[in-house]
């Protein structure tokens, strides 16, 4: 295995200077040598002049504030390779598996991304989401690489970069957490198919510089947002409902909502349901999401 032109690595980060020089050395230790793309997303504790000092060949963004997701827009501005690996500062992929990803996204022009198994560090074992992506239960036309998704894990999927790019790439509105689903669902509405590929292995070493509180609300906020931007009005409220009687009852859950209900004036103005057929998808996947052990809202 030799190097890989196909794919381009983007990484956005805020303040772990640390976890990002691990992933940067795993990357640069990579047979598929790709080139990468960090956006610094405002750091204040050097981040940014660690890359310049210790991978002066990765190409730099250095943003004035955070912006999220967003950061990853940035970054496809600056690929020319047809595909585009998401990788976040806590995590990096095996040797191989880039190449492994973008030949199946070569033999299969309809496919938009393939997301990695997941591998959780230090301890080498599978991510509680790897059963379900595994045992996708949503139909598909034959010969896809691999399980059919409705979303992904930016921090573990392969995405054709021109999809990403027609679809206008992250929503500014949704900053972080849970931005993947709208992005998904409008790859899904064009026709694109988003697959799970298991050869390819993804490594996460979960960062301890994280706010879980913070991360819930926008995770809540932003499902919420997500189901009044795409879903039709009876199962937009029936998963509001859901959502109101499942999240813990506190002040994160509370100001979550409250979030979410301020942005009601923009979420009616853009509000653009999916075709049914990708409605039934997600119908599908309602009983799995009741019941999974990832999906929950905690911190």
């Amino acid at each position: 295995m030799g190097t890989d032109p196909r794919v381009t690595v983007a990484i956005i980060t805020r303040n772990r200077r640390a976890e990002l020089a691990r992933t940067l050395d795993q990357l640069a230790a990579l047979p598929e040598h790709p080139a990468v793309i960090v956006v610094d997303n405002g750091s204040a504790d050097g981040t940014a002049a660690a890359v310049r000092w210790r991978h002066p060949d990765v190409q730099l963004i250095a943003a004035r504030a955070n912006l999220g997701a967003v950061g990853r827009n940035l970054a496809l501005r600056r690929v020319t390779t047809p595909y585009v690996a998401f990788c976040d500062d806590d995590t990096w992929w095996d040797p191989g598996s880039l190449t492994l990803a973008a030949d199946a996204l070569d033999a299969h022009p309809d496919v938009a991304t393939v997301t990695a198994r997941i591998v959780v560090e230090p301890d080498g074992t599978d991510d509680p989401i790897t059963p379900e992506l595994a045992d996708s239960p949503l139909p598909g036309r034959p010969g896809l690489p691999g399980p059919v998704l409705l979303s992904i894990m930016a921090g573990a999927s392969v995405l054709r970069a021109d999809a990403f790019r027609a679809v206008g790439g992250f929503s500014p509105r949704l900053f972080l957490g849970g931005e993947e689903e709208l992005l998904c669902a409008d790859l899904t509405s064009r026709g694109w198919w988003l697959c799970y590929l298991p050869a390819a292995t993804v490594h996460h070493q979960a960062s301890a510089l994280r706010d879980p509180a913070h991360r819930r609300l926008l995770g809540i906020r932003n499902t919420l947002w997500f189901t009044w931007l795409r879903r039709p009005a009876g199962p937009a409220l029936r998963r509001t409902a859901e959502l109101a009687a499942t999240v813990p009852r506190d002040r994160t859950s509370a100001a979550a909502f409250a979030a979410a209900a301020r942005g009601l004036p923009w979420v009616l103005r853009e509000r653009r349901p999916v075709p049914p057929r990708v409605e039934s998808s997600i119908q599908r996947l309602d009983a799995p999401r009741r019941s999974s052990a990832a999906r929950r809202y905690v911190g």
